[in-house]
């Protein structure tokens, strides 16, 4: 079983050492290829025979894999009768990743990232960080530069759709949020420096009094991905209580891709360093460092 070998050698063999169980190592595997156009929309998985003898499992776990990226990650549309299907849906969504699955591939890497918090960056790297862990990838440094909005100042968004409720409600939620987010991020590269897997490893934040209104990804000072968030009323729990916020949605944001091209009067090329001199402006003024980091 060993020396198994097919046209999905790319999902790779089960980790005997890992704490996950089989069937959640198989979901990972088959949500990354998804995630980074391995497998394309509307393009079917692998039969479960064919799963099974990859992974060397039962039938059920197979299964069992196919359901959680059916019902709890919404990946893929499956039927009697019929091979799970990638939803079409999921390519506007997912469009950075194979670049940033293709940056991860050099020895450089790096991301200037500006944004609501750094939820979305988090798990736009969490796949390449993981085949990182795996072996997959080997780039030699990795350097964030996260800008986010400090929600312990007053801001326009997010805030209670009713005026009479506190607005810090709304504000202290988003702090939670974005704390955890960011820990995720340092614990996660301070992991792989730590662990020999990669030489250098930074995560820089710096936080501003600016309400989010957009996303901005820089990789390696050469593509910019840029989205608006679209503001949504909808209803969150806060302290056990439902409370209906307009709130800037990244999930909604629709991303437009920016390169440099071949001559400085290219559209692509004066859009990056546009974003580039207007990160570093805000990195060198009015932003500045994380409270506690």
């Amino acid at each position: 079983m060993d020396d198994y070998t097919d046209e999905y050698d790319f999902l790779g063999k089960l980790d005997p050492d890992s704490s996950d169980a089989d069937y959640i190592q198989i979901a990972k595997r088959l949500k990354a290829a998804i995630l980074t156009g391995k497998f394309s929309p509307g393009e079917t998985l692998p039969a479960n025979a064919k799963l099974m003898k990859r992974f060397g499992v039962a039938r059920e776990t197979v299964k069992k894999a196919i359901r959680m990226l059916d019902e709890r990650e919404s990946l893929i549309v499956t039927g009697q009768g019929k091979l799970p299907r990638v939803r079409s849906k999921t390519h506007r969504t997912v469009e950075l990743r194979p670049h940033v699955e293709e940056l991860f591939r050099q020895d450089r890497v790096t991301i200037d990232f500006a944004g609501f918090s750094g939820e979305t960056l988090r798990g736009v790297i969490s796949e390449p960080l993981d085949r990182i862990r795996l072996g997959e990838l080997t780039p030699q440094s990795i350097h964030l530069r996260i800008m986010v909005s400090d929600m312990r100042l007053p801001m326009a968004l997010p805030i209670p759709v009713d005026p009479t409720e506190d607005p810090t409600l709304a504000s202290n939620r988003m702090a939670r949020i974005t704390d955890q987010a960011l820990d995720g991020l340092t614990n996660d590269v301070r992991e792989l420096q730590g662990l020999g897997l990669i030489k250098s490893g930074a995560v820089e934040v710096r936080m501003h009094g600016v309400a989010p209104t957009f996303k901005l990804f820089i990789l390696n000072e050469a593509e910019v991905f840029f989205g608006f968030y679209p503001i949504v009323q909808h209803p969150v729990s806060i302290n056990g209580t439902d409370i209906d916020i307009f709130d800037p949605m990244g999930k909604d944001a629709h991303l437009f891709h920016f390169s440099r091209g071949g001559g400085e009067s290219e559209q692509g090329t004066l859009f990056v360093e546009a974003a580039r001199k207007w990160f570093d402006s805000v990195w060198t003024t009015v932003a500045s460092g994380r409270e506690g980091s």
